[in-house]
């Protein structure tokens, strides 16, 4: 599900204009997406987004924080205290986000401003989508770029790489209205 919804992002991202690059691996680590995009008279536009895109989600984002797990708590517990989500959060976004050797690498790409974007299908909590946001993250919701991909007239370039899946999807949406 994760790679096909990276696939819904970069094709949302190639239509607006910018190159993409998907899947970078750093070790353990995975950069999502890198978008760039160069426009005449203007700065170079760097994003790095990851993509969360659950369809039934039983668990947070975030993990539990690293004090808790090493008292023996699950990384993925439901359970957690107020203060347990902020400082999972808080972890989690430091990891995703802005860990040394994910900033050293997006210098070395662009040496552009960045910014943190994170896309979201289902969410067990809309609290943690708002501490997320307020660590700075710019948060999009995944259905909302599939309907704006139903539109290329709002695009750039009418389509991309991605551009059949696209098309299956919106053909099965409209499928379903149908019925």
């Amino acid at each position: 599900m994760a790679l096909l919804a990276e696939e819904i992002v970069e094709e949302w991202l190639n239509r607006q204009g910018y190159f993409t690059i998907r899947g970078i691996r750093l070790g353990v680590n995975e950069v999502d997406l890198v978008a760039v995009k160069f426009s005449e008279g203007s700065e170079v536009t760097c994003r790095h987004i990851e993509v969360q895109a659950s369809m039934r989600p039983v668990s947070y984002i975030s993990k539990v924080p690293k004090a808790a797990r090493k008292s023996g708590r699950a990384p993925n517990s439901a359970a957690r205290s107020e203060e347990e989500l902020v400082q999972g959060v808080a972890e989690w976004v430091e990891g995703k986000f802005f860990a040394a050797k994910k900033r050293a690498l997006m210098k070395t790409l662009c040496g552009g401003q960045w910014t943190s974007e994170l896309v979201i299908n289902n969410v067990k909590s809309e609290k943690e989508v708002g501490l997320i946001s307020d660590h700075g993250i710019t948060i999009h919701r995944l259905s909302d770029m599939v309907r704006e991909l139903d539109d290329s007239s709002k695009f750039l370039i009418k389509s991309a790489a991605g551009s059949d899946f696209i098309d299956l999807l919106q053909m099965g949406a409209k499928t379903q209205q149908e019925k």
